[in-house]
Order: structure tokens, then C-alpha cells, then sequence
């Protein structure tokens, strides 16, 4: 192999010695030196993988909007369709405990019903974050499941095709994913999440059964809280429906509870703020948000499959909501760390933490403790925080010369 003219080629040097270290520590870990270096043979780091690990978007879509989308009622009657002609659904329902619709739901949302799959390399994908650093005990943990694979379960490295992330097939698993849930849901002895409609179906359904999924229990429930409630409990307060009926909160369908949900507890989602629908939570929420862990994700999930029961639509339609700009959402999060809120490093990215210091703030402040954030919000946080900044120091005067 010719020499690399590291000031040539600096990003190449770099990523020659990442790749020699590596192959140290997969030969370390079990693997052949040659069937390691085959796999990384021609490998280079992409740098469209790098921007995409890289950019945050600058406008965060408002949930409504990701809710209409993922939950539309033409992705529900394709669900509903898709569903129906799967052979192996119902035994895969039975099996796993996990409602058909929630698992066919996942299949929409991950990859269309499996015509976006993703066609980037794997492999390349987990060395390009391996070598990036960020993620990099993560991103070569994934490559050595990724050789595994090849090497124990028989998947031809020309399958491993997947996101930028290196998810892959129907349901968008990484490597790890594959070899601890992968199932064979057609029964053929192979585990084909790409090809093989069972499979995928199948191996999301474990997914969601071993993080915990409770048969019989609902995802979550439409609520209607009273005028005045105190929003500034949502998203921390756990509680069976019993507590929170005693607060007010009844039910948007008019529906008893089930006998399995009396005796679990749920939790108050207001995602769009009071003047959206609110829900209560059960623990199966939580688990959908163990596949991705998103609440507008975990909300799209388990409103389609809703919606593939007959389900009816939400009684308190979704707001009409302007998009906040990074910097916006940046903003808030230093405000809010100026007033003495501790929300981490103001990254843009809105997360339970930050929510709930807005909350507090609102009730400090005698607000609606919803802890949704509106520009007008934003401004009044702001304006908060430049208030409380001390004064900069008065500059002493400048003594001029005295004359002679």
C-alpha cells in the first residue's frame, strides 16, 4: 500500500489511523484480521453522513403538524390494508402481546411500509461516525454487531443498507438491535428485516415486548382537564385515572376505564400547550418511546393506530402553531439558565428539562404552567433576564489636563 501524504490528504491520514486502530480492537475482540479488513476495504468517510450527524434543523416543527402528517387518515387506511393482508399478524399479535395496529404503525412511520429503507452503506455509516469521535465508542460497538452479522448470522454485506445513521430495513434497527431483537416472523430460519414483511413486523413487536409492553393496557388516553387546572403537575405527576379524575380530568370519549387501566398509572401530556388536546399517558407510551424517544413520535404511533381501530379523532383539534427557529429555542434555554432554571447547556434542542423550567417560570409568574413555548413567551423570558443582568459599571471620567 502506497503511503498517504498526510498534507495532502490530512482527512485521509486521519481516518487511515482511526481504521488501523479499529481493526486492532475488532482482531482484540475475536475477528479475523482479514475478513475485518475485507469489510473495511474501499470504506472512506462520507461527508454527507457527517453534515447529517452534524445539523440541527433550523425550525422545529410544531407537533401538530408532525401529528397531522404521521397520522393521516390515508396512512391509516393503507395501515389498516397492509394489516389485513399479512398473514402472519395475527400470530405475531398473539405471541408478543403488542396490538397489531401499534406494531403496523411503527412499520408506516420507520419506512413508509418499507419503501424507504434508507440505501446507505452501514458500514461506511458507523465508521464515519467512529471516526467523527462524537459517538465513537457507540458507533464501533454498532460495527462489530455489523460484523457480526456477517460473519455468524449469514446477512451478505451487500444487505447491510440502511438511514445515515445506519438504522435498517422496515423497522430501523441498528446492528445491536438485529442480533438481541431480531425475529424470523414468517418462519423461513432467517431474520430479514429488509425483505421480508413478517420479519420486520415481528422483530419491532419483541422491540416493544421486551421494553416492557403491557398487554391489555391502553398507550394513552384523550383528556378534557377543568378551566383553571394547574397544568404545572403534566409530566411529572404519576398517577392512576382515579387521582386525576378527583382533579377534574375526565375522560374526551365519555368512556369508563378499563379494569386494567384503574390500576395503572398515567401521566398528563399538554404537547401543544393548554389550548391543544391533552392526554393521559400510560407506561405502553413510555415504551413506544424506548423505539424512538420522541413524544410527537410516541403520539403519531399510538393516534394511527387509534385511528386503524376506528378509534374517534381527537376532540380538542390540534392549535394552529408558529415554528421556533433554533435560535429562538436557544434563547429561552439561556434565559431561563440566567434566572437560575437548570437546563443544561442551551443547545435549541427542547427536551422534559426544559420544559419543566419553563413551567416553573410560568408559575412563578402567574402564567398558564404548561410549559409550552410561544415567541411571545420567548420574549417575556428574555426580557426577564435582561432585567435581572446588573448594570455595567459606570466608566470614571477621563481627567483632562489642567492648563499652564
Amino acid at each position: 500500500m502506497a503511503p498517504i501524504d498526510n498534507a495532502a490528504n490530512p482527512i485521509a491520514a486521519s481516518f487511515a489511523r482511526w481504521k488501523a486502530g479499529f481493526v486492532e480492537k475488532a482482531v482484540a475482540k475475536g475477528f479475523d484480521r482479514g475478513f475485518v479488513e475485507a469489510q473495511l476495504a474501499g470504506v472512506e468517510p462520507s461527508s454527507a453522513i457527517l453534515n447529517q450527524d452534524t445539523r440541527q434543523p433550523e425550525f422545529s416543527k410544531p407537533i401538530g403538524d408532525y401529528v397531522r402528517t404521521a397520522a393521516s387518515p390515508v396512512r391509516a387506511a393503507e395501515g389498516i390494508r397492509r394489516k389485513n393482508a399479512e398473514p402472519h399478524m395475527a400470530a405475531i399479535e398473539q405471541k408478543y402481546g403488542v396490538p397489531a395496529e401499534i406494531v403496523v404503525a411503527i412499520w408506516a412511520d420507520e419506512s413508509g411500509f418499507g419503501k424507504v429503507q434508507g440505501n446507505h452503506d452501514v458500514i461506511q455509516a458507523f465508521a464515519t461516525l467512529a471516526f467523527e469521535g462524537r459517538r465513537r465508542d457507540w458507533a464501533e460497538a454498532q460495527l462489530l454487531a455489523a460484523f457480526t452479522m456477517i460473519r455468524d448470522r449469514g446477512v451478505p454485506r451487500e444487505k447491510l443498507k440502511g438511514s445515515w445513521a445506519g438504522a435498517m430495513g422496515q423497522t430501523q434497527f441498528i446492528p445491536e438491535a438485529y442480533l438481541r431483537l431480531g425475529q424470523d416472523g414468517d418462519g423461513d430460519g432467517k431474520v430479514d428485516i429488509w425483505s421480508s414483511d413478517a420479519d420486520a413486523l415481528a422483530s419491532a413487536a419483541n422491540h416493544l415486548a421486551q421494553e416492557g409492553w403491557r398487554r391489555g393496557e391502553s398507550w394513552a388516553v384523550e383528556v378534557i382537564p377543568p378551566p383553571g387546572f394547574d397544568y404545572s403537575v403534566s409530566e411529572s405527576e404519576k398517577h392512576p385515572p382515579a387521582w386525576w379524575q378527583a382533579k377534574g380530568i375526565r375522560r374526551a370519549d365519555g368512556r369508563s376505564w378499563s379494569a386494567a387501566d384503574q390500576v395503572s398509572e398515567a401521566v398528563l401530556l399538554v404537547p401543544a400547550g393548554a389550548n391543544g388536546p391533552a392526554f393521559l399517558a400510560f407506561p405502553n407510551h413510555f415504551v413506544i418511546r424506548r423505539y424512538n424517544n420522541s413524544i410527537a413520535y410516541a403520539l403519531s404511533i399510538g393516534l394511527l393506530a387509534d385511528e386503524m381501530r376506528g378509534e374517534p379523532p381527537l376532540a380538542r383539534a390540534w392549535p394552529q402553531e408558529t415554528p421556533l427557529s433554533r435560535g429562538q429555542r436557544t434563547d429561552a434555554q439561556t434565559a431561563l439558565l440566567s434566572l437560575g432554571y437548570p437546563v443544561g447547556k442551551p443547545d435549541g434542542l427542547i427536551g422534559a428539562g426544559s420544559r419543566d423550567a419553563v413551567r416553573q417560570w410560568q408559575k412563578k409568574n402567574g402564567l398558564t404552567a404548561d410549559g409550552y413555548l410561544t415567541p411571545a413567551l420567548i420574549e417575556k423570558l428574555k426580557a426577564e433576564a435582561a432585567a435581572m443582568k446588573p448594570a455595567a459599571p459606570a466608566q470614571a471620567p477621563v481627567k483632562q489636563p489642567s492648563g499652564r
